[in-house]
């Protein structure tokens, strides 16, 4: 389940110190919660086991579950308000008060009706109730602050890895870049100048840009093909690119310089090493409201020294974060090519 992270100005992850209590997550985990603490104390009593009390006492956590779900739900925005941590204590006095009158109105219930369901009076049957509602409870919203915590901190890796990326990216391309423009200058001025203009355009598009949210999928195609504009006039006709990507939706959100770390890297490792040069081929397609992604080098008949990994390495940690479990990054040789494969869903999960 993932804690309430909301972009703010300017693309930043605004933390929300309470989880949204009205998805399914969190509903689910407040009911296994209340699952097996009724299956646990009924194991856990003296006497024979007796299915219909632990029919009802499940009904009635069920029951109570629910309510407690819904009146936080409905009270998050209020509850948002209070100062600091304060938040936490206003959600678990409010579970309490909850707990209390469910309880008491159950008991006098039982008590009107004779059905004999509960077998304690009235003070030992709230008191009881409320008792382990506040363990419970105070065990449960720990875990979510936790999450919270561990979801904002994980926001906050991601985007020093994207500026890290973007500092390693700018020197690379600018000397590269920068030695082609050298090179091209008497031989073809009218060439070099076109580098220079799609060096400009890089850089403003995406490697000046401050804000670490989400782009979109046509952007990052973009921004690849800048890329590889360079790359082509550094290695000539060494570089030959296959491109199959007119199915992929341009709209779909996609994380900033997801997909252009991994191009360079197959430039980097799969073309330059080869005398003889090779193609790098870009296949994408839709997968349902998702999309799947491919990128494909040759693999050098000598392994070439190897890298530290941190490009693919950052790929996984951010599409982990931002898709979740759902979203798969698989990546190693295929016959005589080293292929990534990326498969993303339409939602983050």
């Amino acid at each position: 389940m993932r804690a309430s992270l909301a972009s703010g100005p300017r693309g930043r992850v605004e933390h929300s110190p309470l989880p949204e209590f009205c998805r399914l997550p969190a509903l689910f985990a407040l009911f296994m919660v209340g699952a097996l603490t009724v299956t646990v104390i009924w194991l856990a009593r003296d006497s024979r086991r007796d299915w219909t009390g632990f029919s009802v006492s499940m009904l009635f956590v069920m029951w109570l579950v629910l309510v407690i779900t819904v009146a936080l739900c409905k009270l998050r925005p209020w509850l948002q308000r209070l100062p600091g941590h304060t938040s936490y204590i206003g959600a678990w006095l409010l579970i309490m008060l909850i707990v209390l009158v469910a309880s008491a109105v159950t008991r006098w219930l039982d008590g009107a009706l004779q059905l004999q369901l509960v077998q304690s009076s009235l003070g030992i049957f709230v008191r009881d109730n409320v008792a382990i509602a506040a363990l419970l409870g105070a065990a449960m919203l720990r875990y979510f602050y936790v999450l919270a915590q561990w979801q904002l901190r994980l926001a906050a890796v991601t985007r020093a890895q994207v500026e890290a990326l973007q500092a390693r990216i700018r020197p690379h391309f600018l000397f590269n870049s920068m030695n082609t423009v050298a090179a091209l200058i008497r031989v073809d001025p009218d060439a070099a100048e076109h580098t220079v203009e799609d060096l400009s355009e890089l850089f403003r598009a995406a490697l000046g840009q401050h804000d670490t949210g989400d782009g979109t999928l046509g952007d990052e195609l973009a921004l690849i093909e800048r890329y590889l504009a360079i790359e082509q006039l550094r290695l000539g006709a060494r570089l030959h690119v296959h491109r199959e990507l007119d199915d992929l939706p341009a709209d779909f959100p996609l994380p900033r310089l997801l997909l252009q770390p991994l191009v360079e890297n197959a430039v980097r490792h799969g073309i330059q090493p080869l005398r003889e040069g090779g193609e790098v081929i870009l296949r994408g397609q839709r997968d349902g409201n998702g999309i799947r992604v491919e990128i494909g080098n040759p693999l050098p008949a000598t392994p070439p020294a190897p890298g530290n990994g941190h490009g693919l390495d950052s790929v996984r940690r951010r599409v982990a974060y931002r898709y979740g479990a759902q979203a798969k990054v698989q990546a190693g040789p295929q016959g005589d090519r080293y292929v990534v494969v990326l498969q993303l869903p339409g939602q983050p999960s």
